[in-house]
């Protein structure tokens, strides 16, 4: 499949495709838009069947980028890489390094940073070959390091958020939450609802996850394919997309899904059928941007841990504006999330070079 004619093709200012055969290095690097600011979003490595599977996985992932760094409020506009990892190219010093002298040839127009599958370790050798990289190992009380405490942190706010909403709580108290996924963001995500607690349902493919989340807190283990199905109060996705479509949405018993996973509507019109149901939906790129506001702010430089902290503490209120927009104009939080995040990059755009000088200025 074409990428012009490609259903997930949304205008992107670009497609690059990598290959280093001496590495075995395949990845693709989509750039959606530098309206606000360079392209900035993480590196997922992954398995995927095909290639054009792993085209449709960028090109949706950058585009939520765009919308997330647009309704964070952050200086950059939307990017994301993949690469494709199988047998013949491994994890090693060699790949990363050749997966960042691929950021580097677009000359910071894309800013590289960890996301499923990637280490902090990983960044640290992609940040030998290029500087356009974030995530990189913390230092003293500066912003930095592993982003998913700070997206588990976001969707544990956006959850109280959504409980308040729907379900007329101030507490998260007796509540029960079934967590899809309990890795790097899962497990910090289940840390914070075990201490308000909430009692946890948990499903992941990965039974090393669970064992070490098993013995840091209480949770109810149930199998991956029953896991959305929970009778459980949230439904909170924190593995990979796609999981909420036309044949999971009817047997959901959550009134609220709210999770760290991008890309879980696998098409606009499941926004819909949620709101059809009475099920109350939290916009993943609103609620999941604890991470890349983390980066963000390590990325600009001169930031603290404190500094991210109230940054990540406004992703509540954005949700709680989205969600009385959908309850006034009578529309999915998806639509009227994705239509704010398209008229501040429309904004961003026709304003020009004021809303991208502070990213410009740390790549120039």
């Amino acid at each position: 499949m074409g990428v012009f004619n490609h259903p997930e093709f949304d205008h992107h200012d670009s497609v690059h495709y990598f290959e280093d055969p001496a590495s075995g290095l395949k990845a693709i690097i989509a750039i959606h838009s530098t309206a606000l600011g360079p392209a900035a979003g993480g590196c997922r490595r992954w398995t995927y069947a095909s290639d054009d599977l792993a085209l449709t996985d960028v090109l949706r992932l950058s585009r939520g980028m765009t919308f997330k760094n647009a309704i964070a409020e952050l200086p950059f506009g939307g990017g994301k890489a993949v690469i494709l990892a199988s047998e013949h190219a491994p994890k090693s010093t060699a790949l990363f390094e050749a997966f960042g002298r691929a950021v580097d040839s677009l000359g910071g127009r894309y800013i590289t940073a960890e996301d499923v599958g990637i280490s902090v370790d990983d960044m640290r050798t992609v940040g030998s070959e290029t500087r356009f990289v974030s995530g990189l190992p913390q230092r003293g009380t500066g912003a930095g390091g592993d982003p998913s405490p700070w997206t588990a942190l976001g969707v544990f706010r956006g959850i109280e958020a959504a409980a308040a909403v729907r379900l007329g709580l101030d507490t998260l108290e007796g509540i029960t939450v079934a967590v899809q996924g309990v890795g790097h963001v899962g497990v910090h995500l289940c840390r914070h609802l075990h201490e308000a607690g909430a009692r946890l349902v948990v499903a992941d493919v990965n039974k090393g996850n669970l064992k070490r989340l098993c013995e840091q807190v209480p949770a109810d283990v149930v199998s991956p394919r029953d896991i959305l199905f929970s009778n459980a109060d949230v439904l909170a996705p924190c593995a990979l997309g796609n999981v909420l479509n036309s044949e999971t949405i009817p047997r959901i018993r959550a009134r609220i899904v709210a999770g760290a996973a991008n890309n879980q509507l696998a098409s606009v019109e499941d926004g819909a059928r949620l709101t059809d149901r009475g099920i109350l939906y939290a916009p993943d790129y609103v609620i999941n941007a604890g991470g890349v506001i983390s980066v963000a702010y390590e990325y600009l430089g001169n930031s603290t841990e404190e500094r991210v902290r109230s940054e990540v503490c406004r992703i509540p209120g954005r949700l709680r504006q989205i969600f009385a927009d959908a309850e006034s104009s009578a529309r999915p939080t998806n639509v009227v999330a994705d239509e704010l995040a398209r008229n501040i990059v429309e904004q961003g755009g026709q304003s020009g070079e004021t809303n991208r000088s502070t990213a410009d200025r740390r790549i120039a």
